[in-house]
């Protein structure tokens, strides 16, 4: 602009020069303003991408033995064993020591336990994230060592704590969990996981984008798109690793009525937080330092005062009160 106006000055450029500069400096300043953005993004896509080959190429430690069978469990014979396993996570202290445990098929089964008991772990291992260090761990009298690991973890589906979402339409999150799946089967399974009417009230149904990380969706929405997720696998094995621990208790009785539909004719794990989520298991399990150390239903259970049950049950009982008269 200084040298435009020291040529108008000198007369060899005229005020409509002087103009056309001005305007022309205004649109190439806002494309390479953009150009410096773009920069930053390539640079670190190509470090996001190196990262990601990196990891590709990485080898793992839990791999298929040859020609393994695949494992083959419906709802009558997946049942659960946990034989003696004990496992460490590298720390030299063991998670699970000697820890023996059966769940039943089709029946729905809860772990409970204070925090670093090794309920987590349990899932962990189940789906062969990591190897026991003693024992074996068998679902429907097949080591899962000796089994193909695809058909393995085809076989379970799980339900997190944190749903993990796509930048994408609500349909497109439910179908991940099975992309075969027909539009009738999506729907019914947004049915029992009593999410379709909810979606159904919004403008665009289905077709409705659910944000980064399922921003514009609400916790109970996004445990609920889970659930259905995980209904749509139709895996026989279902494992909820406490779904609703992060959840108001308005948001909690919808979310446990989505579950019992959810476990019916499953055999269903549990992991819960909340005691109150669990109270319809058929069997519970409390684990304590590693090891089984109560079980039975819940009224079983809360018959023994002086059990690691009753202390918990009462514990949360009292800081319920607590904080509603506290409210009042």
């Amino acid at each position: 602009m200084v040298l435009a106006a020291n040529e108008i000055v000198k007369g060899n450029m005229s005020v409509g020069d002087l103009v056309m500069v001005n305007g022309l400096l205004f649109q190439l300043s806002v494309p390479l303003g953009f150009l410096g953005s773009v920069y930053r993004e390539v640079r670190q896509s190509l470090i996001d991408m190196q990262t990601m080959f990196t990891l590709m190429t990485m080898d793992t430690g839990i791999k298929n033995k040859p020609q393994a069978p695949y494992l083959y469990v419906d709802s009558k014979t997946s049942s659960i064993k946990f034989e003696n396993v004990s496992f460490e996570y590298g720390s030299g202290k063991e998670v699970l020591k000697g820890l023996n445990l059966t769940i039943e098929p089709g029946k729905k089964t809860a772990i409970v336990g204070g925090s670093g008991s090794g309920k987590s772990t349990l899932v962990r291992l189940l789906y062969r994230f990591y190897e026991p260090t003693r024992g074996r761990i068998l679902i429907g009298d097949q080591d899962i060592r000796d089994v193909d690991l695809e058909s393995l973890r085809r076989a379970i589906s799980i339900v997190p704590q944190d749903t993990v979402l796509f930048h994408d339409t609500i349909r497109h999150n439910l179908h991940y969990g099975n992309l075969r799946a027909s539009e009738a089967e999506v729907i019914e399974a947004a049915r029992m996981a009593e999410i379709h009417e909810t979606v159904s009230r919004w403008p665009k149904g289905y077709e409705t984008q659910v944000g980064e990380r399922g921003l514009k969706l609400s916790g109970g929405e996004k445990q609920r798109i889970a659930i259905a997720r995980a209904i749509l696998k139709n895996s026989p094995i279902l494992i909820f690793d406490e779904a609703t621990s992060s959840l108001d208790s308005i948001t909690e009785h919808n979310i446990l009525k989505a579950l019992r539909n959810a476990t019916q004719g499953r055999t269903s794990i549990c992991i819960a937080h909340r005691l109150s989520t669990i109270m319809d298991a058929d069997e519970i399990f409390v684990l304590e330092d590693g090891r089984v150390s109560e079980r039975g239903s819940h009224r079983e259970l809360l018959r023994n005062p002086r059990s690691l049950y009753w202390r918990l049950w009462n514990t949360q009982n009292h800081t319920h009160q607590s904080e509603a008269a506290h409210s009042l």
